[in-house]
């Protein structure tokens, strides 16, 4: 048994694996812990010593997160989509690509920010999150020359947040595509000024 823990990574990567899995699917305030200790597979003083406090540890879970849909995204946009103006769009298809996934419970950036108190560290996270999709519709809505890239930017912004909550609360996958034509429609509109 020690072996199998051993070989599933380090102390910081097990509890970093269990905290995304736990407090996606349960919530940062309702997962003690304990639960995380015990699932990773670490002693309590492993938690400690790597992240300092059960809110290190979400800051932590919420700054993985946000590097990997980051990572995706870019990857996504930049391998599928030749234009910036093309890239607008096809946000809304790489969005939709998480709706199916069978443990998808919505923005874990939403949950956590419903459950966190001002000024602390999982609201800085979760800051770093929005500041992060504003730009992505921001930036390229400049590339794309759209004569009002801020509002077109921030119609994006609203209508991708309703997504991936229709999403998961109707449970319904299909909401991607008609995202992805909503976010079509306001960006033919946008160019037609």
């Amino acid at each position: 048994m020690a072996e199998e823990k051993k070989s599933r990574g380090s102390a910081r990567e097990r509890l970093l694996a269990a905290a995304n899995e736990l407090f996606y699917a349960e919530g940062v305030n309702s997962v003690s812990i304990d639960r995380v200790i015990e699932h990773a597979g670490v002693a309590k003083a492993s938690l400690y010593n790597t992240y300092g406090s059960k809110e290190e540890l979400v800051r932590a879970y919420l700054k993985d997160r946000h590097a990997r849909t980051r990572e995706r995204m870019a990857r996504e946009l930049q391998t599928r989509y030749r234009t910036p103006r093309e890239r607008l769009v096809g946000v809304f298809e790489i969005q939709g690509l998480a709706f199916t996934e069978p443990d998808f419970r919505g923005c874990a950036f939403v949950t956590a920010s419903a459950e966190s108190e001002a000024g602390k560290a999982v609201q800085q996270a979760t800051e770093e999150y929005r500041i992060w999709v504003r730009s992505l519709f921001l930036d390229l809505a400049y590339a794309a020359q759209a004569p009002q890239p801020e509002a077109l930017a921030k119609r994006l912004v609203l209508l991708y947040d309703g997504a991936g909550i229709s999403s998961w609360m109707d449970h319904d996958p299909s909401v991607a595509d008609a995202s992805r034509d909503v976010a079509q429609g306001l960006v033919d509109a946008a160019f037609a000024q």
